[in-house]
């Protein structure tokens, strides 16, 4: 860890992370846990930066799993034993999934019935810590516009649907879990909850736990929360014995962190000028080429204001990344002034998900990971250098 007193000097490229922003996001997410009587759990998917999660103690965030890698990291970091979902267990690592988890989902009853009798005796030699397990269902009803995200497209490989259950759940299952948001809104929630309960609400007597899944985008500006609070209420009111489970990415870490780039050259063909970045949009952002969405850069004009001035008032440029693929660009952006070698450009939140899902394609030079407390200090918590590219190969 290495202080630096100040910001402007830090080189570029660099992710920054805001204590103060997180710690905001999860004043608000216990708030509405603490309303609803729901259970909020972090997806790991999304965030896994764990020099910060001494934050996410603070504030008994437990968290969910998918991968052995997330699961011990939850159980190292966090303190806490895991709600874990994979698509497929095996035999080499169900035994390990049953050592760290509180929760334990399957996604078919195929799956459920290969490694019930593994549930059962890790269940009897650990009468204080059992695992209780739940099946993933998949209720039809795609409110996601973009298939990538979406995990009740037709054919989805995700969730048993409600004709493969009939009208009695295996022998076993405590839980059900349904997973059909992508930072959605509670009405989006309302839209899926209906029809859950329309295909499956015959078998919730049979149950102990609902979780909700992921996609609950309760911290962006404008998300009706109260909303959301009022929907969980009347599920838990329809149905008191259940506990109601809620595992968001996104919202514990949205509008918490950003990418910090600089300009290294400029060039022109066809009558298009592109910045070339010191970072890569197919390296260091790749959700924006996969949603694909444009993501705000501060320095820049919107396109409101852009639309709203004389064209030949704006400079517009493409920006590239520095990599050598050639769809390894975005555009456009437009600037008051011209922009020169040297600029800095911070590209806004770029925290959840980011991160997580950064490679290092043509050896490109990673960001470092600078965390900014309370105060607004920026301490250094990770810097990438040869040996990170190297190692990952041998």
């Amino acid at each position: 860890m290495v202080n630096i007193t100040n910001p402007m000097e830090l080189p570029t490229p660099y992710y920054a992370v805001y204590e103060q922003r997180l710690r905001a996001n999860l004043d608000l997410i216990k708030s509405v846990a603490r309303q609803s009587g729901a259970d909020i759990i972090m997806a790991f998917k999304a965030n896994a930066f764990w020099p910060s999660f001494h934050i996410f103690r603070e504030y008994g965030i437990k968290c969910t799993a998918s991968s052995l890698n997330e699961l011990q990291l939850g159980v190292e970091e966090l303190h806490t034993r895991v709600h874990s979902y994979c698509p497929a267990y095996t035999p080499q690592t169900i035994g390990k999934y049953l050592e760290g988890s509180s929760h334990i989902t399957f996604n078919s009853v195929s799956q459920w019935e290969r490694f019930r009798n593994d549930v059962d005796q890790w269940n009897a030699a650990h009468l204080q810590s059992p695992v209780s397990p739940g099946l993933r269902v998949n209720p039809q009803c795609s409110v996601i516009e973009t298939d990538i995200y979406n995990p009740a497209m037709p054919g989805s490989r995700f969730g048993v649907t409600a004709d493969t259950l009939g009208n009695a759940l295996p022998d076993g299952i405590e839980g059900l879990h349904f997973h059909a948001l992508c930072e959605s809104s509670s009405h989006d929630l309302q839209k899926v909850l209906a029809a859950f309960e329309k295909r499956f609400g015959h078998l919730l007597p049979q149950i102990k736990w609902v979780n909700m899944g992921g996609g609950h985008l309760m911290t962006r500006e404008g998300y009706d929360t109260d909303h959301l609070i009022g929907l969980i209420k009347d599920f838990r009111q329809r149905y008191p014995w259940l506990k109601v489970i809620l595992e968001p990415g996104s919202a514990f870490t949205w509008r918490t962190g950003d990418l910090l780039a600089s300009v290294v050259d400029i060039v022109e063909n066809d009558g298009i000028k592109t910045a070339i970045l010191d970072v890569s949009f197919a390296c260091h952002m790749p959700d924006t080429l996969e949603m694909p969405y444009k993501p705000t850069v501060t320095e820049s004009l919107s396109d409101e204001e852009a639309a709203s001035l004389p064209p030949a008032s704006i400079h517009t440029y493409r920006f590239g990344g520095n990599s050598c693929l050639s769809g390894d660009f975005m555009g456009d952006w437009h600037f008051r002034q011209p922009l020169k070698i040297g600029d800095r450009l911070t590209f806004e939140d770029m925290n959840h998900y980011t991160t997580v899902k950064t490679n290092m394609f043509n050896g490109i030079q990673h960001p470092a990971i600078i965390l900014f407390d309370t105060d607004g200090n920026p301490v250094y918590r990770r810097d990438f250098t040869y040996s990170d590219y190297k190692s990952r190969m041998g």
